[in-house]
């Protein structure tokens, strides 16, 4: 049982880790205009010589999991506080780089506090190529 439980745990907070590093690669290759339709309209964007760079920001902290209250307003909290700056690199109209910055760990693992900004992303992209038959 305690063996199913720590393999459950596991697997949860490896799924919540896991969008953000496959959409560094998933993403690649998408449209412009296709990735500001699943993640909204940028924070900053920068024009550079060689194309440009768009960012979203999400400043708000993105709590883990695990707060122990108790009485008398006693509060425990074990998680991780992130936040995300999602970092797109555009070139000739298409992504070519994908990055996160700020301090974006939780419990739920490396750029845990990132996945909300590029789930959406994901899905839509898993849904096309559904639609294409290529998954």
């Amino acid at each position: 049982m305690r063996k199913t439980a720590c393999f459950g745990i596991f697997l949860f907070t490896s799924a919540c880790s896991g969008v953000p590093l496959r959409a560094k690669h998933d993403l690649i290759g998408m449209s412009r205009s296709d990735l500001i339709a699943c993640a909204g309209v940028p924070d900053n964007a920068a024009t550079l010589p060689d194309g440009e760079v768009l960012q979203w920001r999400q400043d708000q902290q993105v709590q883990g999991p695990l707060t122990l209250k108790g009485p008398f307003s006693l509060e425990l909290d074990l998680s991780g506080h992130g936040t995300c700056h999602f970092v797109a690199r555009v070139k000739n109209g298409r992504i070519t780089q994908i990055e996160y910055t700020g301090p974006s760990d939780t419990l739920l693992g490396r750029y845990a506090a990132c996945a909300p900004m590029v789930q959406a992303c994901e899905n839509w992209r898993k849904e096309s190529l559904q639609m294409q038959g290529n998954l």
